[in-house]
């Protein structure tokens, strides 16, 4: 699989964010995308998982798949995604219903691999910042998909968590995977490429 922008632009109330972005990037392989506040980094990754739109250019997959390109993708945003009144099992088992995909983990399994199995059965409101985003990282392992698409994967994490999360990568790339990461942070894993937003990039 690879996956393609041409010529991408954004705007946002009338102003232009950014134009002529392009990449590709194939199976193994990790994209970076740095850049200033405001640059456009999570606003290109949303456009390439298909939730905001562009002014112009082309984001194509190859092969090319029948539905939308969500249904190839994990995009994990800012946000957590997590039903702050649902346990994390709960939460967990909901993402790993609503693809129908049976291969991934189960909830438990993914909790051990972010090391949190302990709060299987705990409602989500109750868990800090960092175990929020560990068990929306889970997310991606009960729900296997070939694209990762990353914004700040490293926010609230300590430094041991974000090397399980390096691993992690590093996995879903040796198995055929694809990830684009936008941060502004060193990422726990090395890119294959680098893309930058921005005159201060």
């Amino acid at each position: 699989m690879r996956l393609t922008a041409t010529g991408v632009a954004s705007e946002r109330g009338g102003r232009i964010i950014f134009e002529g972005v392009g990449f590709g990037v194939g199976d193994g392989e990790l994209l970076s995308v740095v850049g200033p506040n405001g640059a456009g980094k999570s606003t290109l990754l949303r456009i390439v998982a298909g939730l905001l739109p562009m002014v112009e250019g082309k984001v194509a997959l190859e092969p090319e798949i029948d539905g939308p390109r969500g249904m190839v993708m994990h995009y994990l945003g800012h946000r957590d995604a997590l039903k702050a009144a649902l346990t994390v099992r709960e939460n967990l088992a909901f993402w790993r219903k609503m693809s129908g995909i049976a291969d991934g983990l189960s909830p438990l399994d993914a909790l051990d691999r972010v090391k949190l199995p302990h709060l299987i059965d705990l409602p989500a409101s109750v868990l800090s910042a960092g175990q929020r985003r560990r068990v929306s990282i889970a997310r991606l392992l009960v729900d296997p998909r070939p694209i990762w698409l990353l914004d700040e994967p490293t926010a609230a994490l300590d430094a041991a968590s974000e090397r399980d999360l390096g691993a992690l990568i590093a996995d879903h790339l040796k198995g055929g995977g694809i990830a684009i990461a936008a941060t502004h942070l060193p990422l726990p894993v090395p890119a294959t490429a680098t893309l930058r937003l921005g005159a201060a990039a």
